[in-house]
Formats: C-alpha cells, sequence, structure tokens
C-alpha cells in the first residue's frame, strides 16, 4: 500500500514535458518534438530568458519598439525578401495570409496540393477558418496553368501554390510552376502566396531538389510572400516564418489576428541565434543538431552503432547486433527520402523490449521493424548514445530473451 502511494506520488510529481532518447531514426520527428536546439539556439534562450530584455524595446532611441524586428534582417538577407514576419507555426502564417490579403474572396489552389498534415493541419479548413473562400482548380494530378486562369474573376483573392512536402504524386501529372503562376498574377493584379511547408536554406546533400525548394528560390521566382516552418528543415524552433515584398508583408503587420499568432521571446531567441549560423555555412552544418543528421556518412553512424553495442554489458551485448536501417527526414519533409543508417537490432520479444525502454528514466523511442525491436544510432548523439546504452541493458535484463510475446507484437 506505502509502495503504491509513493509510485503514485512520484508520477504525479513527473514533468509532463520530458526529455525522450529518439532512436527511431526520424530526424524530425513530430510526436518527440522535431528538431533539437543546437548549443547556440540553447545558450541565447538561457541568456535572455532569466531577465528582461528589449523585446520591444529599442535601445538607440530610448522608445517603444518591435519584436518583429528582431529576425527581420536576418531573414531578409537570406531570402533576398523586402520584409519578414514570424508567428507560431505555418498553420498560422497560412491563417494570416488569408485573413489579411484575401478576407471574404476566392483563394485559388490546385486540388493536388490541398494537403493535411498530422491531422490537425487540412488546407482547406485553415482557409476558411481564415475568412477566404477555396478555389479548387485542376485535377488532383494534372493542373495547368490554364486552370488559374479560367478560374480568375472579379472575386479572385490570391493564388496559393502549397509544396506536397509530406506526399509525393507520381505517373501522369503535371503542375503550374511557380515562375507561370507569378507571370499569371502580374497580368491578372492577383497577389501569389508560396507555401513550402519546410524550407531549406543550404543544399541538401547532393545539391538542391524539387523535394525542398529554397525560401530564396521562391522568392527569386517572384512569390509576393513565401511561408515556410522554422524547426522542421531549418532546425530552429517552432515558428512560422513568412518573407516577401514590402507591400505585401505590411499588410499582414497591419492585421489585428497578428496580435494572437505572434510568438515570444524565447522563440526569437532561439530562432536569431539559429539563424545567425546560416551567414556561415560550414557553422550551421556543425552546430544545427538536425543539419547534421541528416547529413551524417552511414559509416560515421555505423560507428556510433557499434560503440552503442560495446557499451552494453556483456551479459546482455549477445542480444544486440549492429544492423543495417533505413532513417527517415520526417515532419513532412522529403517525401519517399529514405537515409542509410544504422542501429541494433535487438532480440527477444519486440513489443516487451519496446514498452521497457519506453518506460525507462528516460525514456528510449525505439521501432519495430521485421518483428525485431531496432534503435537507430542516427538519431542519438551525444550523451543520447551513452544514456541509451544504461536504458537498454536495464531493458535487456527485465525482459527474457525467449518467452512468450504478448498480443500486439510485431
Amino acid at each position: 500500500m506505502l509502495a503504491g502511494a509513493r509510485a503514485r506520488l512520484e508520477r504525479a510529481a513527473r514533468p509532463g514535458l520530458r526529455r525522450v532518447l529518439n532512436g527511431t531514426g526520424v530526424v524530425l520527428h513530430t510526436n518527440l518534438g522535431r528538431a533539437p536546439l543546437g548549443p547556440d539556439a540553447l545558450e541565447r534562450i538561457r541568456a535572455t530568458g532569466g531577465g528582461y530584455v528589449n523585446l520591444e524595446y529599442r535601445l538607440d532611441a530610448g522608445t517603444r519598439g518591435d519584436r518583429h524586428d528582431h529576425c527581420r534582417d536576418l531573414l531578409r538577407s537570406l531570402t533576398g525578401s523586402e520584409d519578414a514576419l514570424v508567428v507560431n507555426n505555418t498553420a498560422a502564417a497560412v491563417a494570416l495570409t488569408v485573413a489579411a490579403l484575401a478576407p471574404g474572396r476566392e483563394v485559388v489552389v490546385a486540388r493536388g496540393e490541398l494537403v493535411e498534415i498530422g491531422g490537425s493541419f487540412r488546407l482547406p479548413e485553415i482557409v476558411a477558418a481564415a475568412g477566404g473562400t477555396l478555389r479548387e482548380v485542376g485535377t488532383t494530378n494534372r493542373t495547368r496553368i490554364a486552370d488559374y486562369r479560367a478560374a480568375t474573376g472579379p472575386r479572385t483573392g490570391l493564388y496559393l501554390k502549397v509544396h506536397p512536402s509530406n506526399f509525393r504524386i507520381e505517373g501522369f501529372t503535371q503542375d503550374a510552376s511557380l515562375v507561370d503562376l507569378v507571370a499569371l498574377g502580374r497580368e491578372t493584379g492577383v497577389l501569389v502566396a508560396h507555401d513550402l511547408g519546410s524550407g531549406l536554406l543550404l543544399p541538401a546533400a547532393g545539391g538542391e531538389t524539387a523535394d525542398a525548394p529554397s525560401p530564396a528560390s521562391s522568392r527569386a521566382a517572384g512569390a509576393d510572400l513565401t511561408m515556410w516552418s522554422g524547426d522542421k528543415l531549418l532546425g530552429g524552433p517552432q515558428a512560422g516564418i513568412l518573407h516577401g515584398s514590402a507591400a505585401a508583408v505590411t499588410r499582414l503587420r497591419a492585421h489585428p489576428l497578428l496580435r494572437a499568432l505572434r510568438v515570444g521571446r524565447l522563440t526569437l531567441a532561439a530562432l536569431e541565434a539559429t539563424l545567425q549560423l546560416y551567414l556561415d555555412p560550414r557553422r550551421a552544418r556543425a552546430r544545427i543538431p538536425a543539419l547534421a543528421a541528416l547529413e551524417e556518412s552511414v559509416e560515421s553512424v555505423r560507428e556510433r552503432a557499434e560503440a552503442l553495442r560495446r557499451a552494453l554489458p556483456e551479459d546482455v551485448r549477445r542480444r544486440a547486433a549492429v544492423a543495417d536501417l533505413a532513417a527517415l527526414p520526417g515532419a513532412g519533409s522529403l517525401p519517399g527520402r529514405e537515409i542509410p543508417s544504422a542501429g541494433l537490432r535487438i532480440s527477444g520479444p519486440a513489443t516487451r523490449l519496446e514498452a521497457a525502454c519506453r518506460a525507462a528514466t528516460p525514456p528510449l523511442i525505439g521501432r519495430i521493424r521485421d518483428g525485431a525491436f531496432c534503435v537507430d544510432a542516427r538519431t542519438l548523439r551525444g550523451e543520447d548514445a551513452a544514456l541509451a546504452a544504461e536504458v537498454l541493458a536495464r531493458a535487456l535484463r527485465a525482459v527474457p530473451a525467449e518467452g512468450p510475446e504478448r498480443r500486439g507484437d510485431a
């Protein structure tokens, strides 16, 4: 009875939001917080979170300032845009764009770009909630610039092009390019907004691909407004980043909804520190954990997997084998892209091992593949790898190698 009471008190005192060890191989795991922040961002949060800051105060003039100015110049420099804003996520960015640029008017979107992300972001619902009327054009697999032209009329308020960052349509396909859509917008007087989803400031390994168009390329193509996420391929905190022409951003700045969607000082501090690293691409790749994990060679990951196995005590080490695995970018970015990886494949009842690791302190989250519990070393870096070895050792001792699987084991 006393033991049960003690356990309940310990559970009540435990924070709801806790550190976990990501052994899934999904680098930007939405359920696990997406991009882990790097040391520069964490230090900036520490420096600005414990006292007062000049969030909305101009030190040069001694007058009230604007929180949206803190990342503005960096975003302008990195994207080639005239102005920029930061809100709390990409859904907020879309909602603000529609509310400010097309209230009560039609937002023209290709049918093949009506995305849903994670069940909580459905583009048609966001457009409707923001006061726009969705106008679908084309078909699921083929949309031409002529479809946009035919849909344009007195009620057209915005052309919205959405990068399908979490799925692919292959085969008999066609879509209108951003360049062509911008040309039509100039002809008809309709603004063009481009939702990139992830946003990739640096070329991916092997060069930029159509799977991840860059914010700078969107602006170079002439989009009036471009929006993307801060905690995906950028590797920063959760944020919705908006940039484009001064005229378009000014309309967003003036809209009352912006106050409801603005971010706080800790987000701005982490985002500014992350963006500053991109001024030197080598530093960005070395000091932003998400970038480092995405671009690390499979040979290096395999060495860490072998070290992880060696760190296990001898009595349980034989149950762990280094195996080739496939990691994923995650968070709806780079759809269909697998990253060669390596980790440990553990023998024994997979579901029971997974549950034991998940119940540990700190929890270790792995994946069950082909009936075996696997821990991917690509997403276990630094101190996390050593902690993962400790959690695995306890789980292996608690769960015998042989024995009946519980119902639901894969």
